[in-house]
């Protein structure tokens, strides 16, 4: 039943693709392509059907060397797509580009109705411009070259003889580079079903004639043109941006002194041999073509070289302009153009996005129905929930649904379970979450006894070990302009250290998450941690760290049943070498609330924004925040509770509110959070987190001596 719903809700969201199911089984990615996509570098994607069906070899064979050259000298990646062996290719080496260009073995021409088969079957096939659309899209490779595409063949009015290229730009988005429509064609009836399928059509220069393969002016218009690989980037990202399920057909001339101007005799008498000789379906264009290269001598294969070589630049240009604006802006975006000024300092903070590097994970609850679970292989009467959890996924959903809207990166596996995390994720900023090949989504099964409390838990969280300083770097820029950093112990150590040291480096405020005792300690290994900010473990990871800082080892307070005012002043002892660095620790104490440590006064407010990661002491502080005064509720769950404080309390500091505030909101959020099954409660009413709505609540603090 719960596989049918699980269906049934892919279906509604459109998320359940059959070939999507088995994607990574399907294709292989060169090593090279998976690495410059992972480190967001400029991948052009290159057919394969000019290789094995668009020229006789050797020019085949030449010409893709060629181009591949040319995407090389223009700091692109290229990715030549084909299938060998029922394997879809995404990437090929040099012995394979070989293999296809003079290969005797039947090789398919493969368009979108022959995948499936030609992959089931274990054949081999050259791409066209459809196919490699759908693979590179999948892949995602944002920029497609070609020579040109297909269309509307001539007498397609009546014989309805129509390319697939054409209803793939209508549902694919991707820019597909070409010499516009191949002038075998009828371009006009071409362009006015471009138009019919939404596709974006515009001329690369300073002109809006659309160019015709062979020659630079078809006789007809394109809406629009573009005059610099800058402007073409960012039509093509704001396209993306708009989520717009179509693709860009950027038409570029073909270079002047290599047009062949007197191909259209040529053309004519090649259709009408082709008419004559009963030449049918995919094996028109390839026929034509060669026909009428035989009635040109030459001259159109040429001109078919030159002007690949030629869209190979263009793109590859593209390529690099798309990459460049989307490292340098599209990670950074305000959240708003609003700005929120501190009633205590004056001080203006720029809403830019905060971000969160941590784990994200899909969580299985078991819950039993008694205080005590029954160990031994017994069976507990109960409940078993699936959400959503990770340190940093939580943490950055509940700052989204408070309005604050971070960047979180973290990464899924390309699996059933990345699915379900990106539907459930619709309300959050994931364009950081990098879906890996090969790797299976974070998951984590928690059993809790009947009070709320974890018991144990078991994970599968090998794919955090992929959040790499690598992978993170590719959001440096938007680290450079966030009003601060989260990370959580769930990543690399060596993540964690490169994060604190690239937040010092870049005068950015950093929060450490510890996430259990065991991770508790990574950043204290060496001196990262004293790039820290803020630092939020609870008192048993804080003790591990007090003993990797010091080296001390004897108990401060009795081990059995400690008093609060006992937790509370070995806390404080425990805090103080921290903040010798460290601006602020927020303790957690569970059902005792927070003990909220400073080395400035209470009153201050918490650093927000580049350059307020100096820390500047005045004297040590330690104020005990009791748990939110409505206590008559049952606690179902507090796997999120100290998620969802950190989130509560980073929403007030990006507002510019007061610290008594800000602490407030993080105990309200945590409190809303053990009311629910889930880490992080989808109905929390942000209104409820007003500052006007937490001055109303009758809520006594505590000064500690410190």
């Amino acid at each position: 039943m719960l596989r049918q719903l699980r269906f049934l809700q892919a279906c509604r969201h459109g998320t359940w693709r059959p070939f999507r199911r088995r994607f990574s089984d399907l294709i292989k990615i060169l090593p090279e392509v998976r690495k410059a996509l992972a480190n967001g570098e400029p991948v052009v994607a290159l057919e394969s059907t000019v290789i094995t069906h668009g020229m006789p070899y050797p020019h085949n064979i030449r010409t893709a060397q060629r181009v591949v050259q040319i995407v090389r000298e223009h700091r692109a990646t290229p990715a030549t797509i084909a299938i060998i062996n029922g394997k879809l290719r995404i990437g090929l080496k040099e012995d394979e580009l070989e293999w296809l260009a003079k290969t005797e073995d039947p090789v398919l021409k493969t368009s979108r109705r022959d995948l499936s088969m030609v992959v089931s079957k274990g054949w081999s096939g050259g791409t066209t411009v459809a196919a490699t659309m759908i693979a590179a899209n999948k892949a995602g490779i944002p920029v497609f070259v070609t020579g040109g595409i297909g269309g509307v063949h001539r007498g397609g009015h009546s014989t309805l003889d129509v390319s697939a290229d054409l209803t793939e730009l209508g549902r694919t988005p991707i820019a597909v580079v070409s010499a516009g429509v191949k002038s075998i064609l009828d371009i006009s009836r071409t362009l006015e079903y471009l138009e019919t399928q939404g596709v974006s059509v515009m001329t690369y220069g300073n002109t809006t004639d659309f160019p015709a393969f062979f020659t630079q002016k078809s006789g007809f218009h394109s809406p629009y043109n573009v005059t610099s690989p800058e402007e073409a980037a960012e039509v093509i990202d704001n396209h993306f941006s708009l989520g717009l399920d179509s693709g860009l057909l950027i038409a570029v001339p073909i270079p002047e002194q290599h047009a062949a101007q007197k191909v259209e005799d040529a053309i004519q008498r090649a259709v009408q041999q082709a008419s004559e000789e009963g030449v049918r379906g995919d094996k028109v264009t390839p026929y034509i073509l060669g026909k009428v290269d035989e009635l040109t001598q030459g001259k159109s294969l040429a001109a078919n070289i030159a002007l690949m070589e030629n869209n190979a630049a263009v793109g590859s240009q593209l390529a690099w302009a798309l990459s460049h604006r989307r490292r340098k802006h599209y990670h950074n975006l305000p959240t708003s153009n609003l700005q929120a000024k501190s009633p205590l300092t004056d001080v203006v903070i720029k809403s830019n996005k905060p971000v969160v590097v941590g784990a994200s994970v899909v969580d299985f609850v078991a819950k039993t129905k008694d205080p005590e679970v029954k160990l031994g292989g017994m069976t507990n009467p109960g409940t078993l929930t699936q959400s959503f959890g990770g340190v940093g996924r939580n943490i950055a959903d509940c700052m989204s649904r408070l309005g604050a809207m971070p960047l979180l990166v973290s990464a899924v596996g390309n699996d059933p379970h990345a699915a379900s995390f990106y539907i459930y994720s619709a309300h959050m900023d994931v364009s950081g979450v990098s879906q890996l090949e090969d790797q299976r989504t974070a998951t984590y099964c928690a059993v809790l006894n009947g009070e709320g409390e974890l018991v144990l838990g078991v994970g599968d969280m090998d794919i955090n070990d992929q959040i790499s300083p690598n992978l993170v770097s590719k959001f440096a820029s938007a680290i450079e302009l966030a009003p601060f950093v989260c990370v959580d112990g769930n990543v690399p150590e060596e993540t964690v250290s490169y994060i604190l040291k690239l937040c010092h480096y870049l005068q950015v405020p950093a929060w450490y998450e510890p996430t259990c005792v065991l991770k508790s300690s990574k950043p204290f290994r060496s001196d990262a941690w004293k790039n820290i900010t803020y630092l939020s473990p609870n008192l048993t990871e804080l003790r591990a760290i007090y003993r990797m800082v010091t080296g001390h080892e004897e108990p401060l307070v009795p081990e059995e049943d400690p008093t609060l005012s006992q937790r509370l002043q070995e806390a404080v002892f425990l805090v103080r070498p921290l903040l010798e660095y460290l601006h602020c620790v927020i303790v957690t104490l569970s059902r005792d609330g927070v003990l909220v440590c400073r080395n400035t006064e209470q009153q201050s407010s918490f650093p927000v924004g580049k350059g307020n990661n100096t820390i500047k002491k005045t004297m040590l502080t330690a104020v005990h925040y009791p748990v939110f005064p409505k206590t008559e509720q049952q606690v179902i769950n507090v796997s999120g509770a100290g998620d969802c404080l950190s989130a509560g309390m980073m929403h007030g500091m990006l507002q510019g509110l007061p610290p008594d505030i800000c602490i407030k909101q993080g105990l309200l959020a945590a409190y809303n959070s053990t009311q629910t099954h889930s880490a992080v409660p989808s109905n929390i009413d942000c209104t409820d987190f007003s500052e006007e709505n937490i001055k109303k609540l009758h809520w006594p603090t505590y000064t500690i001596p410190i």
